[in-house]
């Protein structure tokens, strides 16, 4: 969330998750990106050095490089074409793998896609647990890896903006409904190809 609001663009990058909970996320990593309100673009050798930085620390991939966690600046959580051919090109090749949107407001968007066996998309239930250990927050360190990693087009931003669209710097967001419980949302709209969890 506070990366998401240093800025008035899309925000990317890896979810690190467990050895033995593929699915618990406990650390995020930006990486080297050119971002506009609708996208994100991740540069080649910042991902290489990334994926060397993680190996080198004895991760798998598994743990690194399946989850892909990107921000929307506006207030739905719903992936855009845009996002689809990303997720496709950059991940559809792994046997599993899951895009995580995170939209202004608190809505969230999880899917986990299957490539291994019969295949298939599964849309998840997004859950913040409060029970594993935390050494606490570095906003510093925070802003420090968004100056150094994230750029608005061609230029490289110096220092975070006063405010976001979202909302004032260094205010907490206000939670809204899950994405599900939208009344926008159709569960019986989507590929027959997914699953649709009941949240």
């Amino acid at each position: 969330m506070f990366l998401r609001d240093l800025g008035p663009t899309e925000v990317g990058g890896f979810g690190i998750s467990r050895a033995d909970d593929p699915l618990l996320v406990d650390d995020f990593c930006l990486v080297g990106q050119s971002c506009t309100g609708m996208s994100v673009h991740f540069d080649d050798s910042s991902v290489a050095d990334y994926f060397d930085s993680q190996v080198d620390q004895g991760r798998t991939p598994e743990q690194f490089a399946r989850i892909w966690i990107h921000t929307h600046p506006g207030s739905s959580p719903m992936p855009s074409s845009t996002d689809e051919a990303t997720f496709f090109r950059c991940f559809g090749a792994a046997d599993w793998s899951v895009m995580f949107i995170l939209a202004c407001g608190g809505r969230t968007y999880a899917r986990l896609h299957l490539r291994a066996g019969p295949g298939g998309n599964l849309l998840l239930p997004i859950e913040l647990d409060f029970t594993q250990p935390f050494p606490g927050a570095s906003p510093a360190a925070w802003e420090t890896e968004y100056g150094d990693n994230v750029s608005w087009g061609s230029g490289r931003i110096e220092s975070p903006p006063p405010s976001s669209p979202c909302v004032p710097r260094n205010e907490l967001c206000e939670l809204t409904e899950p994405w599900f419980e939208d009344p926008h949302f159709r569960p019986l709209a989507a590929p027959l190809s997914w699953e649709v969890l009941d949240g």
